[in-house]
């Protein structure tokens, strides 16, 4: 409840990505590959047919349990970060944006691959992009940022770092997508502005 109140438009992501995967597992399970591809995974071949659409219905599914409670615990603590520095509005255009990239990302590396029915799903893309867009934020305000913000980013770009690692050395992962909506939150981070520049010190 105090999520709700705090970070409303974060909350409703998390609301949404929960229910779809109820609606998953209701049609019989994250895992079956014939409900993740009703559903809107993304499948490169399907993608390249016109099937646009998959790009942004990926990024609420979730393959299993797991996928969706690790997603789920990284989103409700990056989402209102972003939420209270940069508002409602920019947290909504980063996840999407980054998260499409992400998409795109993965169709583009699984087709080069000769990967054409590869199926994936997840808020991942979306999350690095919003990871690396807090990093960006951060980066051009380093300056003037107060020591718990200091250590937020150093925290941010352990994090990343952890992750992609992870992402390079475990089989599964859809790093492709990691890294494409990770560049478009860096990028989108250097440029977008914030609401209230309640992390830095007074110049």
């Amino acid at each position: 409840m105090r999520l709700l109140q705090q970070a409303p438009v974060s909350s409703l992501l998390l609301l949404a990505i929960a229910a779809v995967f109820v609606a998953e597992t209701a049609a019989g399970g994250s895992t079956d590959t014939a409900v993740l591809t009703r559903f809107g995974a993304n499948v490169p071949a399907l993608v390249w047919q016109g099937e646009v659409w998959r790009l942004a219905a990926s990024m609420f599914l979730h393959i299993g349990i797991v996928h969706v409670l690790v997603n789920g615990w990284a989103l409700s603590q990056i989402a209102p970060m972003v939420e209270g520095l940069l508002g409602a509005g920019k947290l909504v255009l980063l996840y999407v944006v980054t998260g499409l990239c992400g998409s795109l990302a993965s169709v583009l590396w699984h087709t080069w691959r000769g990967e054409p029915n590869a199926v994936s799903a997840g808020a991942s893309g979306a999350l690095f992009g919003l990871i690396g867009a807090l990093i960006a934020f951060l980066l051009r305000r380093r300056d003037r940022l107060v020591p718990q913000a200091k250590a937020l980013l150093s925290q941010l770009v352990l994090w990343a770092g952890i992750n992609a690692f992870l992402g390079f050395t475990i089989p599964g992962i859809d790093n492709a997508a990691h890294m494409g909506g990770a560049v478009a939150g860096l990028l989108l981070g250097f440029v977008v502005r914030d609401r209230r520049p309640q992390y830095a010190e007074p110049v």
